[in-house]
């Protein structure tokens, strides 16, 4: 019966339809869910939300490898803006372009949020009490911990070893002690970048000239 057959067609086009829409739109809540609470834990900084996005993107879920979360790092450090709203970005457009973008970052900002008005709500009332104080002195160790572990892993997967460690020795010795901007470093590395890799490439076209 052809009229059969088209009614299951379409009822099976629908079935298939339905499944596609589940299983994006789980993606995207997973995708929101892993942000949120990266979010909710993110206390003291960009910093401190490496060693969490790395567990979460690179560990668990498996969406990036360790080279590419490194790259990942780099580049949101070397763009204007908060840390974690700019790693939020980007990784949500490498897995799902803009909508992946806008979960992610949504995910990132709204613990903050709510976490910000109830402290302005409630903190303007209870923030002298001691215990409060007690909480907020406790924190800090753990923030300088997650950021000391953030450097590690970093310095780790960057395959750091004994003829390139003077390099971030170097760059954080000028940020401390002469006080230079590390904007000014990012622009001198990239500069430097981009003119030895030009140099690279003109001595493999033509090795005589180099002789």
């Amino acid at each position: 019966n052809p009229a059969g057959v088209t009614k299951r067609q379409n009822a099976n086009q629908k079935l298939a339809f339905f499944l596609y829409c589940y299983i994006i739109m789980r993606f995207y809540f997973d995708l929101f869910l892993s942000f949120f609470k990266i979010g909710l834990f993110t206390i003291g900084g960009g910093y401190v939300m490496i060693p969490l996005l790395r567990e979460e993107c690179v560990r668990k879920k498996k969406w990036f490898s360790e080279e590419e979360f490194v790259d990942i790092v780099t580049i949101s450090q070397s763009t204007p803006g908060v840390l974690a709203i700019n790693m939020s970005i980007f990784i949500g457009y490498k897995l799902k372009k803009l909508k992946g973008a806008l979960i992610t970052t949504l995910g990132t900002i709204l613990p903050s949020f709510i976490i910000i008005l109830l402290f302005a709500i409630f903190l303007a009332k209870y923030g002298e009490l001691e215990i409060i104080q007690k909480i907020f002195k406790a924190i800090r160790p753990v923030v300088v911990a997650l950021i000391v572990y953030a450097v590690y892993t970093m310095a780790r997967v960057a395959k750091l070893n004994w003829y390139t460690i003077w390099i971030p020795i170097i760059v954080f010795a000028l940020i401390i002690f002469a006080h230079i901007s590390p904007v000014y470093i990012i622009m001198a590395t990239i500069i430097t970048a981009i003119t030895y890799s030009v140099y690279i490439k003109h001595i493999k076209k033509d090795p005589k000239k180099n002789l």
